[in-house]
């Protein structure tokens, strides 16, 4: 028989929309027009690659997820695979100041879709109410505990696969072949990297599974089956989306609709009701993002304060009897939306979600004896995904200089407040204990 502490936990459908939830979240909506105008009519093929990139980091996330508990995630990977050192702990916050600007990112796009839609003038009044008030929704919401979040978030997604399952069905319907036909060139290969490059940041999502295994149902099965359904459910969408749009709309025409572009894709098979659908599909797109954000940032707070990587003041959040973590994650959060230009940053944060990838393939391939895998697999794994960050960094030094910067002042500085706090706070940190699962499910303390 169930216990009650069990009934709460989060099953597979509940993790999966999680997932599934942050990874089609504002960037299909907001950044698409971006990836047809340096792919053109190849941004689907983009897509594809970009999601295989996303699977060979998920390989090492689901493989070292079954044996490494932890809602730390990424971390605890990292910890277990380096140990505790000075780039543990600037990794450490640089990946809960990802959520922190996450969250202001999607309470921006949030108010761009809803203030139009709802005929409010965007000024910047009416810009800050709606950012303040979505993230202290959902605040309220993740107040509740895992269970809730949960919940929300399966019956969010749902929604918001219905309106994208639409839009690709009708579109195919209307495709015109010519519109979408492939080109062979050495200009549409350069794009269509750039895209995939680009694009490949949009099913980061994925992460936020081991960041909930502590709170997960049987975390050694579902952690590897959560990751591969998910990454699978948004590779297949976003193809389908990019197909459907491509195919009923000129890609001079999506260019000129810029963020819009998928709203204006879809008035050739649905009308002006398309334009209504598609902006109903994004406010639960990003509300969905923003739901699993803030959950995440919560877990990653406490668990990183637990285990030493950020101060003690972190370590309480709300479904451990306390808030700290959780209100000061969405606090700072709604911060940055209110009183920042975050373009530049997202680009940044970007970038750093990508090192932190590396490392944990680096970790996964030294703990090859202890949490399994294949090595060779993920030797070349940890290859392609350093190509994919160089490949980055080249095209912000081409296109965007402030942002390559910007990455490399960004980790200096970490690394710079990582070692301030160990030595004027004369912070310790503890020796962090993994529990690493046999595969008869018992445990082997490391």
């Amino acid at each position: 028989m169930k216990t009650g502490k069990q009934n709460k936990k989060l099953g597979l459908p509940e993790v999966v929309s999680i997932a599934v939830g942050t990874m089609i979240g504002a960037s299909i909506f907001s950044i698409f027009g971006l990836g047809v105008g340096m792919a053109g009519k190849h941004l689907p093929e983009a897509l594809i690659l970009s999601g295989v990139f996303a699977l060979m980091v998920a390989y090492s996330y689901a493989t070292m997820g079954k044996k490494v508990v932890s809602n730390a995630g990424p971390i605890a990977f990292i910890l277990k695979g380096i140990g505790d050192n000075l780039l543990t702990g600037t990794l450490s916050l640089l990946l809960w100041l990802t959520f922190v600007v996450s969250i202001a990112l999607f309470a921006k796009g949030f108010a761009g879709y809803f203030l139009p839609l709802a005929h409010i003038p965007p000024t910047p009044f009416s810009k800050g109410m709606t950012e303040v008030g979505l993230i202290a929704a959902f605040t309220g919401l993740n107040f509740f505990g895992s269970k809730s979040v949960g919940r929300a978030e399966l019956f969010i997604v749902m929604i918001k696969l219905s309106i994208l399952v639409l839009f690709i069905v009708l579109g195919f319907i209307s495709m015109k072949s010519n519109l979408i036909s492939p080109t062979f060139s050495a200009s549409g290969a350069y794009g269509m990297l750039h895209a995939s490059v680009i694009f490949f940041l949009s099913y980061m999502g994925f992460g936020l599974i081991v960041n909930t295994s502590e709170n997960m149902k049987n975390p050694q099965k579902n952690i590897p089956r959560a990751m591969y359904i998910s990454v699978g459910i948004v590779l297949v969408i976003y193809v389908g989306v990019a197909v459907a749009a491509i195919g009923n709309l000129s890609v001079p025409e999506l260019l000129k609709a810029k963020d819009n572009a998928l709203a204006m894709a879809a008035k050739p098979f649905i009308g002006v009701f398309g334009f209504i659908l598609i902006s109903v599909g994004a406010l639960f797109s990003i509300s969905s993002a923003m739901n699993a954000t803030i959950y995440g940032g919560a877990n990653i707070a406490y668990a990183l304060a637990k285990d030493g990587e950020l101060p003690e003041f972190f370590e309480r959040k709300v479904w451990f009897k306390s808030t700290e973590g959780l209100f000061s994650t969405t606090a700072l959060g709604a911060l940055f939306a209110l009183f920042f230009d975050i373009g530049a940053i997202a680009s940044i944060i970007s970038a750093i979600y990508t090192i932190i990838y590396i490392f944990v393939l680096i970790s996964h391939y030294r703990l090859i004896r202890e949490v399994g895998g294949n090595k060779l697999l993920v030797l070349f794994n940890l290859c392609v995904i350093i190509m994919v960050f160089l490949t980055l960094m080249y095209f912000q030094w081409k296109s965007e200089t402030n942002a390559f910067w910007g990455t490399l002042i960004t980790i200096a500085g970490a690394l710079f407040i990582e070692l301030l706090l160990r030595i004027v706070k004369k912070r310790g940190f503890t020796k962090t204990i993994m529990n690493l699962k046999k595969n008869d499910g018992s445990a082997i303390m490391t």
